[in-house]
This record gives structure tokens, sequence and C-alpha cells, in this order.
């Protein structure tokens, strides 16, 4: 018999989601906030402007149950970045605070892995 995941995971898929859509926006709109924030940890325009691209198809990939994995794992890949420039900036309150959407997406990293049997032990 097949076994229905919690509602909570697919609420922090979309969470997640919704997170990563707004996020990378300004990215790939160089915002200036953006752009002087990334530029510290020596990424050019248009790096910043893929990482967006990269955030945003984690984002809305995110929405669909089939690409679930490959959002979370996307927005995860963004969102080390931006943790990484967060601690580079000298911010250490707001690195620890921008590791909790990291901690979603590794949760519906190993959630969707369970589901497609891919951790088969």
């Amino acid at each position: 018999m097949a076994t229905k995941k919690p509602i909570v995971f697919k609420f922090i898929a979309y969470a997640l989601g919704l997170l990563s859509v707004a996020a990378g926006i300004p990215k790939i709109m160089q915002m200036p906030q953006e752009l002087g924030f990334l530029n510290s940890i020596g990424l050019t325009g248009i790096a910043v402007s893929a990482l967006g691209i990269i955030q945003l198809a984690g984002g809305v990939l995110l929405f669909w149950p089939r690409f679930r994995l490959t959002g979370a794992s996307l927005a995860a890949l963004a969102l080390v970045v931006s943790s990484a420039a967060i601690f580079a900036s000298g911010d250490t309150t707001f690195g620890l605070i921008s590791l909790c959407p990291l901690v979603l997406a590794i949760i519906v990293i190993y959630s969707e892995l369970g589901k497609s049997g891919l951790d088969s032990a």
C-alpha cells in the first residue's frame, strides 16, 4: 500500500519555491543591492544573473512534484552561494538565519529521495 507524504513536505516545498522565485528575480534584474552584495565574493554581473536564473528555475520546479528534487537541488545550490556571501560580509547572525532555507531545501531533497527509492538500503 502506497503511503502519502505528509502535507508538511508539500508546504515546505511550496514555501521554498516562493522564496526562491522571490530571491531569484532581483538577481536576474541585477538590482544594485544584489550586485553589490554578491560582488563582495567575486561574482560578476553575469554570474549574479546566472545565479538568479538557477534560483528562479529551482523555485519554479519546486511546484511540480515530478521535478521537485531537481528544483530543491537548484535552490540549495543558490542558497549555498548566497549564504557564503552573507558570511563573507561578516554578518554571522544573518548568515546563520540564511541557513534556515538551506535546511528546508535539504529536507525536501531527502524527502524526494525517499519517495523515489534512491536511498534504498
